[in-house]
C-alpha cells in the first residue's frame, strides 16, 4: 500500500525526536519532545508550518529556527491561547495564525502605536500584514507588548501561554527584564506555560557583555523566571549550535541573518549559522486545593 508523503516539516519533527531528550528539573520525569502534542495537534502544526501562507525568506530560515520542533517542545495546541510577545515582522505569526485560526486566539503584543518612529513604523508594517491576508489572521488580536504590564491584551480566564522568541538581551538593556517576566506571569492562567527561545552566553557572563554582544546566561534566565513565580519545567537543545563561539566582534548580529559587519569574515559567519540559543519551559504554578 502506497503511504501519502510527510510534509518535509514532520520529516525533520520525526527525525528529531530521537535526538532530542528533554532535560527537566528535578522532581519531573525525563520525557522526549513527541510527548509534548498528541498526533493530531503536531500534524496540524506541521501543515500550518509547509503552509502558503510563509514567506519564502522566512520558510528559508527553518533550519535554523526549527519551529515544529520548538513549538512542539512548548505543548502549544491547537485550541491554546497564545500571546506571542514582540513578533517583530511575523515570523511566528505566520505559523501561529493560522495553526490557532479555527479553535485557539492570538494575541500579538507589539510595539506601542505611540512609540518612537521606528516602533510605529514596525507594528504598522506588521498590522498591514494581517490586514492584508484576513483569512489567515483575520482572528489575531493586535496589543501592545509590556514593560511593567500589559495595558490592552487580557484574555478572558487568562492566557495558555506567552512565547518569546529572542527577546531578552533587549529587556535586560531597556531595564524591564524582572517587570516583564511578572507581567507574563500575571496574565497567564495557572498551568499557563512561559516559552523562552534566546540568545545562549557563557555561564557566569556579565551584564555589561550581555548587552555588548546579544547573549544571555541561561542560568540567569532560570533564575529571574523562578524569582517571578516561575516553576522551570525543561529544557530542549532543538536550537543549540555548538558551532558558534560567541566571541564575534559584532555579537550575536556578526551571524546570519544580520551579518552586521557586511563581507568581513562573511564566509566564516555563514558557515557558524544562527546563533546558539536556549530554548526553556516554565510554568506558572496551579492553585493547591484545600
Amino acid at each position: 500500500m502506497n503511504l501519502p508523503a510527510l510534509p518535509s516539516s514532520l520529516r525533520r519533527f520525526a527525525a528529531a525526536l530521537a535526538l532530542l531528550p528533554l532535560v527537566f528539573a528535578a522532581g519531573v520525569a525525563q520525557a522526549q519532545t513527541a510527548d509534548a502534542l498528541p498526533p493530531k495537534a503536531t500534524a496540524a502544526l506541521a501543515a500550518a508550518v509547509d503552509g502558503a501562507q510563509r514567506s519564502p525568506a522566512y520558510r528559508a530560515r527553518d533550519g535554523a529556527r526549527h519551529p515544529l520542533e520548538t513549538l512542539a517542545f512548548f505543548g502549544i495546541r491547537p485550541d491554546a491561547t497564545v500571546i506571542e510577545i514582540a513578533p517583530g515582522g511575523g515570523w511566528y505569526t505566520e505559523i501561529l495564525a493560522p495553526y490557532l485560526h479555527d479553535h485557539g486566539r492570538l494575541y500579538a503584543a507589539h510595539e506601542p502605536a505611540d512609540g518612537s518612529p521606528g516602533q510605529q513604523r514596525a507594528r504598522n508594517a506588521f498590522r498591514d500584514k494581517l490586514a492584508r491576508d484576513p483569512k489567515v489572521y483575520g482572528r489575531v488580536v493586535l496589543g501592545t507588548m509590556p514593560a511593567a504590564a500589559f495595558t490592552d491584551i487580557r484574555p478572558p480566564g487568562g492566557a495558555d501561554a506567552v512565547l518569546t522568541f529572542r527577546n531578552i538581551h533587549n529587556w535586560i538593556e531597556d531595564g524591564h527584564f524582572d517587570e516583564s517576566l511578572r507581567a507574563f506571569y500575571d496574565v497567564l492562567k495557572p498551568g499557563g506555560v512561559l516559552g523562552v527561545e534566546e540568545h545562549r552566553a557563557p555561564a557566569g557572563t556579565g551584564l555589561a557583555r550581555v548587552i555588548e554582544s546579544g547573549y544571555v546566561p541561561q542560568d540567569f534566565v532560570i533564575e529571574r523566571a523562578k524569582a517571578a513565580g516561575f516553576v522551570f519545567a525543561g529544557s530542549s537543545e532543538v536550537n543549540a549550535n555548538p558551532r558558534d563561539t560567541k566571541d564575534h566582534a559584532n555579537g550575536v548580529w556578526s551571524l546570519p541573518p544580520t551579518l552586521r559587519g557586511g563581507e568581513v569574515d562573511r564566509a566564516k559567519y555563514q558557515a557558524i549559522g544562527e546563533s546558539d540559543r536556549m530554548t526553556l519551559k516554565f510554568v506558572k504554578p496551579r492553585l493547591l486545593s484545600r
